[in-house]
């Protein structure tokens, strides 16, 4: 198995759980730097493929990615640097990951959640690649209990994957709260319409922001186009998006 090591808590944990179910020696974490990739992400990667017993190799994209900032550098002359910039990256780590196993026979694990599945906060034929997505039923906040369960007698996952803010460090400075709400806020919500199925007025009446349960729902529903796209994933809760919940991908379902 192969998995991207982001020095992120979702990367850590599929790593956790691919040693643990196939054994140390079958699983190979791929580190993939780029400009923003911070000292820290690369060292808290190092050190979880070092607490496993797996294999890490370093891929920097850096290189490649200054090749497809040249290649773009017309095109995107009189326009300022957004998420097209940003998605490049991901998807070089994509291509990197589906070489390996395409050279080698390995499957990638995709390593994104429940939360970030949910509202498309994700990059199609980039971090979303892979044939299967340990996390794809596992909410972001639940992430972060399970890790600490892993680390209950020892420590395997580095604590500072678990307490720095999450981010994808495609931009600089930038973390996950720049385009979505606090993950408590979020998970809350997303257990409520995704889960447990109620309605935008329902889940207002328990208290939550209206602008922030429209943004939230919105998110979800335009996103099911991507959903269609990943990789199957493990169903753990009463709804999981793929089964159970669906949409239809083409709908007028603005709130």
């Amino acid at each position: 198995m192969i998995v991207g090591l982001s020095g992120g808590i979702d990367s850590a944990l599929v790593a956790v759980l691919a040693a643990d179910a196939l054994g140390a020696e079958n699983v190979l974490g791929v580190s993939m730097p780029a400009r923003y990739s911070s000292e820290g992400s690369l060292n808290d990667a190092a050190a979880l493929a070092k607490n496993l017993g797996i294999r890490c190799e370093i891929f920097p994209i850096e290189p490649v990615f200054q090749s497809v900032e040249k290649q773009l550098e017309k095109a995107f002359a009189n326009f300022k640097p957004n998420e097209a910039e940003e998605n490049v990256q991901s998807r070089l780590r994509g291509v990197t990951l589906m070489a390996l196993s395409n050279k080698f026979g390995a499957l990638v694990l995709t390593t994104g959640n429940k939360s970030e599945m949910a509202v498309g906060y994700c990059t199609l034929y980039g971090d979303m690649n892979g044939a299967l997505a340990p996390l794809a039923d596992v909410l972001k906040t639940d992430a972060y209990k399970i890790a600490r369960w892993v680390n209950r007698e020892k420590i395997v996952i580095p604590e500072n994957s678990i307490l720095k803010p999450p981010s994808a460090e495609l931009r600089p400075n930038q973390t996950d709260q720049d385009s979505l709400p606090p993950y408590e806020t979020l998970d809350a919500i997303l257990d409520l319409y995704v889960v447990k199925n109620l309605g935008k007025e329902e889940i207002i009446l328990k208290g939550f922001d209206a602008a922030i349960v429209n943004d939230v729902l919105n998110k979800i529903n335009f996103s099911e186009y991507k959903r269609r796209q990943a990789a199957p994933g493990l169903k753990i809760s009463p709804r999981a998006f793929g089964m159970g919940r669906r949409i239809p991908i083409a709908q007028k379902f603005r709130l």
